[in-house]
């Protein structure tokens, strides 16, 4: 499966671990809760996953690469004791607690989380010396004489042997222990986590004409060459650096990240054709609705890449509008669910209403510095330091109060609450009127061509542009969509038709 549907079935799988009966009891005995064992190639996104996972579940993470451990570490030291046997004093052996352990037990202490998971990744590459260990660990969940905490899941992780030398083989008895999840990479699946998480639109552009250069993994005799979704998106953030600090990313940088040459030196060259288009095609005015005739009979006369790079680049512009307006729409909500339990709390005649509204800053503050240390997703930052923005904006005008009354702080902060409501308005309608001008445009230049069929796509796909249509929606788009939809249904058809004549 995809790491998709693998991450829904670990989803399931927690839950249902951590399901309790009427009596409040494990519907799955703690010992019975086999340990989810993770198998795929490397850098499509295994840890990522397990990050997202705690996250959403609310979930403590430990995480572990489990060959960067010895037995010492796994186990414990082992220290001298005295203890009695049959009324006779002996010298014997214990061991302190295990590193791993003892990790699980502080990330319950730092979180206040009593569950969690605990991610061992490359499980199947352990040392000779450490692989009893594991296998009592999955069979026993204990490391020595010490035990995982209940409420905690295991998930481990590996590679097939085609991609790590150092892989060892598990045997039946330990596979018979453990919940068994192969996962392959899928370009469609990355490409919906991708347009969320903003991964830089020359690569996003360049896999829609390139598929098959998103995995690749070749051996030759200088070695393996390879490309991973891992690299694309690392790359995508040292881009993004690049472009604020003023510097160029050429061949030699690609290739630290896409270590195949092959794919390296095509990307470079599309990145440097989507560079070139990005500083001599005047994007801001094409979305002004102020393009010039020579502009568009240059861009009408443009080869294939260079018509994939100037769709792709209109693309990115717009995607860029459709995540501010979704960070706009995300903040008016969250603010609108915070206002009913504070002007509640502000008229109750115990409290001073200043007093309510700096605990309400408080908290959201300590939210959001809590949010930077932990593993969440960009945009709930964003529009989390956008929501404490909002309110810090708010003390200011409250500062301003001769006399602050329960009716004026509250006002006061619905007031603030209106003017974001007006700037999500706002960036709602300047975003149409943009997405308007890019067909306008696309349309002057390539009449009803191919570069329509790619822009329109390239819409339905998208994260933030398919949550903007469908909540503000777009005439033109739908109008396309359905022409697309309908021309895509006809030549289902005629294939099947064609298979029909055939096989008589």
């Amino acid at each position: 499966m995809n790491i998709k549907q693998a991450k829904t079935e670990l989803k399931n799988t927690i839950r249902a671990y951590l399901s309790t009966d009427e009596q409040g009891l494990p519907r799955i005995d703690f010992v019975k809760q086999r340990p989810v064992l993770l198998m795929g190639p490397p850098g499509i996104g295994k840890t990522a996953v397990m990050e997202q996972l705690a996250a959403e579940c609310d979930l403590a993470l430990v995480s572990y690469t489990i060959t960067h451990h010895t037995r010492q570490s796994a186990v414990g030291l082992p220290m001298i004791v005295q203890r009695k046997f049959g009324g006779v004093e002996y010298s014997a052996t214990e061991y302190t607690m295990s590193e791993i352990i003892g990790s699980v037990y502080q990330a319950m202490e730092r979180t206040g989380k009593k569950q969690g998971i605990l991610f061992l990744d490359e499980i199947n590459c352990v040392s000779e010396t450490l692989a009893p260990t594991m296998l009592q660990f999955l069979q026993c969940k204990t490391f020595g004489t010490h035990t995982l905490p209940q409420g905690w899941i295991i998930v481990a992780a590996g590679n097939p042997p085609e991609y790590n030398k150092s892989v060892r083989e598990l045997d039946v008895v330990t596979l018979d222990r453990v919940k068994r999840i192969d996962v392959r990479e899928d370009l469609g699946v990355w490409k919906e986590y991708a347009s969320r998480r903003g991964i830089y639109g020359a690569i996003l552009a360049y896999l829609d004409s390139k598929p098959q250069n998103f995995y690749q993994m070749e051996s030759t005799p200088g070695g393996k060459e390879f490309v991973t979704p891992r690299g694309w998106e690392d790359l995508s953030q040292l881009l993004y650096s690049y472009d604020a600090l003023g510097l160029t990313a050429e061949q030699p940088t690609v290739e630290q990240y896409l270590q195949h040459p092959a794919v390296a030196k095509d990307f470079a060259a599309f990145l440097a054709l989507w560079q070139r288009y990005n500083r001599d095609v005047d994007l801001a005015a094409i979305l002004q609705g102020k393009v010039e005739e020579p502009t568009i009979r240059r861009c009408a006369a443009a080869g294939f890449d260079e018509k994939l790079a100037l769709v792709g680049l209109l693309g990115d512009r717009l995607t860029q509008c459709f995540a501010q307006c979704y960070r706009l729409d995300q903040t008016a909500d969250r603010l609108f669910a915070l206002l009913k339990p504070f002007k509640e709390l502000v008229f109750l005649p115990k409290n001073n209403p200043m007093e309510q509204f700096s605990a309400l800053l408080s908290a959201q503050q300590e939210k959001a510095e809590t949010m930077l240390t932990q593993s969440v997703d960009k945009v709930e930052k964003q529009i989390q330091a956008l929501l404490v923005q909002q309110l810090e904006a708010d003390r200011e005008a409250l500062l301003s109060l001769p006399e602050p009354s329960p009716e004026s702080v509250f006002a006061t902060v619905k007031q603030g609450f209106e003017e974001l409501v007006n700037r999500r308005k706002d960036a709602v309608q300047q975003t149409s009127d943009q997405l308007d001008f890019a067909f306008d445009f696309l349309e002057a230049a390539f009449g009803r061509g191919q570069e329509l069929v790619w822009f329109v796509t390239q819409l339905a796909g998208g994260y933030y542009s398919s949550w903007f249509l469908a909540q503000f929606g777009c005439v033109r788009f739908d109008q396309y969509n359905e022409s697309l939809l309908f021309e895509k249904r006809r030549n289902q058809l005629l294939d099947q038709v064609n298979q029909l004549q055939q096989s008589q």
